[in-house]
């Protein structure tokens, strides 16, 4: 079984011809949403919600390859490392802001997803929209990850590169065993090289507390939140603990926290599977697609062209080549949205001549490894947070059963290694217990708020979002689309309510569809 996806933004990700390691300069800026705190601040927390802001330079903020606008501004805010310590051990938030331009209304906390996904860039998503007058966008780093400090790492980018050569297909008990000894090598390599009191409070429930911290730091005694993909579950929890701090807040591409992990993962392998049967219904119109004419058979030739690479990298101008883990890797990352579509197209192309230049290079953004061959800590904090978000799955029957289900909901996953069994990941070895889980959805006193989601969401499934709305009895906004959020990706009939919603506090209309 393929490693579950990441909730990532796809329109955040954008086009992967180049990466750039991003550095700007902004202008020092200090205004009155700057001032001592705002808002209800917790007993005993004081320091932390009235501490001044200072407004400065992006440069060396960058850290996954987007580039940072010129006209952004960054800064980092200080969080105790334990809340329930607050006396204790500090952490840093790096956050990032795109000035209103106009008559402003607050502030507008931005968050992509991952988890694990840098959001300082995502302060310039906005950009020429009614949002960006009224607002000043703020990107951020959740706790331990991107710019924020300290940063949790668990492996070296040589490391990084060599588990990512390594196709970990054999299921056999020999390979299982394998397996689950590379899994506990990471966990405990996270543990020595990130440090336990990071690990057991980088998980969502921490984030949300930041959260609260940064509201009132920038001057907001209400929170005005857009949350992507993992993003819509911290924004949950915080609807949870703060109920009475939120004015507006927009969920896209839902998270079901009241799924299991095993449900959660199945679903997400049938949304892929739409969306590449998408991908090859469109592509088997052409007569030199990779797939060939006949969507029935595009699985079995995508196979075709995939499995060989389990014993045999294909050739790549970089001396790593393309492995298969690599190669499944880039196709998920071209799945998210249409617009990577003909990146596939190419990438397939190419193996079919022996060559995976393009799908090493979808791979390595998805991996978030830079130019020089460094990495973010895209993938670390991933697990870092998965681990301590959910309880782990220990049930050796219960992963055998997932992997079985996995490869039936996900058939252009499957390599036909099944046995019905499989390893245990790094989660089933972390060193610090799970903060979190599944469990129900409990608000009260909360304002209206809005979830978006898309008919055809490969990473985040439909209906998961229709289920959120009625657990917040919040508005619903339905995308007809296959890719992965939809929210300021340039949709006049989601951006339009959702911009007078932020704005204006008005309700779209009833079960609006576009």
């Amino acid at each position: 079984m393929q490693p579950r996806p990441r909730l990532l933004l796809a329109t955040a990700m954008g086009a992967v011809a180049v990466l750039v390691v991003g550095c700007t300069l902004g202008t020092a800026r200090q205004g009155p949403e700057s001032s001592r705190g705002a808002g209800v601040i917790p007993a005993g927390l004081e320091s932390f919600y009235a501490q001044q802001v200072e407004w400065g330079s992006c440069d060396g903020f960058a850290t996954d390859g987007d580039d940072l606008k010129p006209t952004l501004e960054c800064a980092r805010v200080t969080v105790p490392l334990d809340y329930g310590n607050p006396a204790g051990a500090t952490a840093q938030i790096a956050i990032s802001r795109s000035p209103a331009t106009g008559d402003r209304l607050g502030s507008l906390l931005v968050n992509p997803g991952g988890p694990g996904g840098s959001g300082l860039s995502l302060a310039s998503i906005a950009d020429g929209t009614e949002v960006a007058q009224r607002f000043d966008v703020i990107g951020f780093d959740p706790r331990g990850v991107g710019a924020s400090t300290p940063q949790v790492r668990c492996l070296t980018p040589q490391e990084i590169d060599a588990e990512r050569s390594d196709p970990d297909v054999d299921m056999s008990p020999e390979g299982i065993a394998r397996t689950e000894e590379k899994n506990r090598t990471y966990a405990e390599r996270c543990a020595q090289r990130s440090g336990l009191s990071l690990l057991a409070h980088v998980g969502t429930r921490d984030v949300v507390r930041d959260m609260d911290v940064i509201r009132s730091v920038l001057g907001d005694a209400e929170l005005n939140y857009l949350g992507f993909s993992y993003g819509t579950r911290i924004g949950t929890e915080y609807a949870e603990t703060f109920p009475e701090n939120v004015r507006a807040m927009v969920l896209d591409g839902a998270v079901d926290r009241e799924q299991s992990p095993v449900d959660e993962t199945v679903l997400q392998g049938a949304g892929f599977q739409q969306a590449f049967d998408a991908f090859a219904t469109e592509c088997t119109q052409s007569p030199d697609c990779p797939l060939g004419t006949d969507p029935a058979a595009a699985n079995t030739r995508f196979r075709a062209l995939v499995d060989p690479l389990v014993t045999q990298p294909a050739a790549t101008t970089d001396p790593r080549g393309l492995s298969y883990e690599d190669a499944v890797t880039g196709v998920l990352q071209a799945l998210y949205t249409p617009s990577l579509w003909t990146s596939l197209r190419g990438g397939l192309t190419e193996l079919t001549e022996g060559r995976g230049n393009s799908l090493l290079l979808l791979a390595d953004r998805y991996a978030g490894r830079l130019d020089d061959g460094s990495y973010s800590n895209l993938e670390d904090a991933f697990n870092a947070v998965r681990c301590v978000d959910d309880p782990p799955l220990v049930d050796r029957g219960v992963v055998g059963e997932m992997d079985t289900r996995y490869r039936q909901a996900a058939p252009f996953l499957d390599d036909g290694r099944g046995t019905g069994n499989a390893p245990l990941d790094a989660c089933a070895f972390w060193a610090v217990p799970p903060t979190g889980g599944p469990s129900d959805i409990e608000v009260w006193g909360l304002p209206p708020v809005v979830v978006v989601s898309t008919t055809e969401d490969p990473a985040t499934p439909y209906q998961a979002g229709v289920d959120l709305a009625k657990r917040l009895g919040a508005a619903l906004i339905s995308y007809r689309g296959a890719q992965h959020t939809a929210t300021f990706d340039g949709v006049a009939c989601v951006d339009d309510p959702i911009t007078a919603y932020l704005v204006e506090l008005a309700a779209p209309e009833p079960d609006l569809t576009c």
